[in-house]
């Protein structure tokens, strides 16, 4: 991939017509859109056409996680939009993974077959809120490997995890393994709520597929810039 593909621009953004503009600006130089739970909320399912008619590849991420039976749907129903990714809690446990697969596989027959991710620790959670708020008493470092390997074994595609455990999943997981990593800051900006975070050079050093990138770039006075920027950051760095 060049380093463009690797760029997934987040449109966590409250107002259509934002969001939209944004995609005009960006396309060219990004590989892929994130519609997350707030953009797929207030715009519907049809803002992921509106994505596909502008050329633009979409992850969905909307982090399904439910019994087996209703998550495998909500699968079908994704890959039916034609996205390019989406994601599952692989906290909803090996059976409710195991039915996403299988049904996907099924709804694709033929066709072209999404990739499906498995959300490990959220990047705004920490080893202090592990046992804390969720009775978890491995580190997140740990928690995430864990799980990526349960996600393998459920014949997920690959895991979104932080940028602090790429190379440990590199290690246990393998190369052909897909790793998308939110938590990118390029130096300088804020951290906002996220507590797991790296810059974009140093993702692609340890070994990320793809990053996923929101306001550094969607609040930036010049977003296609910034997009710019972080593209320039990771092509140095693979050099």
């Amino acid at each position: 991939m060049q380093a463009k593909d690797r760029l997934i621009v987040a449109l966590d953004v409250p107002e259509r017509e934002h969001a939209l503009e944004l995609v005009s600006k960006v396309h060219d130089c990004c590989g892929m859109f994130k519609i997350g739970l707030e953009p797929f909320c207030n715009f519907g399912p049809a803002f992921v056409n509106e994505i596909h008619d502008r050329g633009g590849k979409i992850f969905l991420d909307l982090k399904f996680h439910d019994i087996p039976r209703t998550a495998a749907q909500a699968g079908r129903a994704a890959a039916r939009l034609g996205v390019e990714m989406f994601n599952v809690h692989i906290a909803g446990g090996r059976e409710m993974m195991k039915a996403v697969v299988e049904a996907v596989k099924e709804e694709t027959a033929g066709k072209k077959t999404p990739k499906i991710l498995g959300v490990t620790v959220l990047t705004s959670l920490g080893a202090e809120e592990l046992p804390r708020d969720l009775g978890i008493n491995r580190s997140p470092l740990e928690q995430v490997v864990f799980w990526a390997k349960e996600a393998q074994e459920c014949g997920l595609s690959g895991v979104v995890a932080s940028p602090k455990e790429i190379s440990a999943i590199r290690e246990n997981c393998g190369r052909d393994f897909l790793i998308v990593t939110p938590g990118i800051r390029p130096a300088g900006a804020g951290t906002g709520d996220q507590k797991r975070i790296s810059t974009p050079a140093d993702a692609v050093k340890s070994g990320v597929d793809y990053i996923v990138v929101g306001r550094p770039i969607v609040q930036a006075p010049d977003p296609r810039q910034a997009a710019l920027d972080i593209v320039k950051e990771m092509e140095e760095a693979i050099k």
